[in-house]
C-alpha cells in the first residue's frame, strides 16, 4: 500500500472453439488509484474510461480528481490454447485497504462472455468465476521485490513488481521486467473450471 507497482493480468483462452476478443477490466474506485497507465498490447485496441472523484487524491505527484474505473482492451486474439497478458501501472496503490478487487469480463468470438466478478464467501465452496483480488500490505511487512502475499486460491493470479520511488514512467516497465512475483488475481490457480490449469 502507498507504493507503485506493475500489475500483469495472465489471461487464457478456455473455450476449445473460439477466441478471447475482449477483456473488460473494471478498476476499483472506491479506493482509486491515482494515476493508472495501461501497457499497449500488439495487436489490441485500449479504451480506458474514467471517473470523477468526489475527494480528490493528493500523491508526491499532485492533485488528482479523476481516475480509472475501466480499462477494455478489444481487438485482438486469444486463440484456442493460448494466453496473453495485459499490464497495467498502479501509482501509488492506495492505503486504507487490505486488498483491491479487479472484477473482469471475458469475450470470445462465438458470444460467450465469462464474468470473473465473484468473492469467496465465508463457509462456501471457491466460486466457479472468482475475481481477481490484490492483496495489500504496509510498507513495515513487505520486502522489496522478492516477496509474494498469496492471494485467494484459485483465483486468477496477477504478477506485481514493485517499483522504486522517483523512478519515471518508462523507467519504472523496465525496471520491473525481472522482478514480477506471483500474486494473485487473473490465472494460474484456477480461471476456469480445471484446477490444475496454469
Amino acid at each position: 500500500a502507498g507504493s507503485a507497482a506493475v500489475l500483469t493480468f495472465h489471461v487464457p483462452n478456455e473455450e476449445a472453439g473460439a477466441d478471447t476478443t475482449q477483456l473488460d477490466m473494471r478498476i476499483p474506485t472506491d479506493h482509486p488509484i491515482a494515476q493508472l497507465l495501461v501497457k499497449p498490447v500488439p495487436g489490441w485496441t485500449i479504451s480506458v474510461r474514467t471517473v470523477t472523484l468526489q475527494k480528490p487524491v493528493v500523491t508526491d505527484d499532485g492533485q488528482f480528481t479523476q481516475a480509472v474505473s475501466e480499462v477494455i482492451w478489444s481487438g485482438g486474439r486469444i486463440r484456442p490454447g493460448q494466453f496473453q497478458d495485459f499490464t497495467v501501472s498502479a501509482d501509488p496503490l492506495p492505503q486504507g485497504v487490505s486488498e483491491l478487487v479487479f472484477k473482469a469480463i471475458q469475450t470470445y468470438s462465438n458470444g460467450n462472455v465469462v464474468r470473473w466478478i465473484d468473492l469467496p464467501q465465508a463457509g462456501q465452496p471457491a466460486p466457479d468465476h472468482p475475481a481477481p483480488v490484490l492483496t495489500l500490505t504496509t510498507s513495515t511487512s513487505t520486502s522489496t521485490s522478492t516477496s509474494a502475499t498469496k492471494a485467494t486460491a484459485r483465483a486468477r493470479t496477477v504478477a506485481v513488481a514493485p517499483v522504486a520511488p522517483g523512478s519515471d514512467g518508462a523507467a519504472r516497465v523496465l525496471a520491473i521486467a525481472g522482478l514480477v512475483v506471483s500474486l494473485l488475481a487473473l490465472v494460474v490457480a484456477r480461471w476456469g473450471r480445471s484446477a490444475g490449469h496454469t
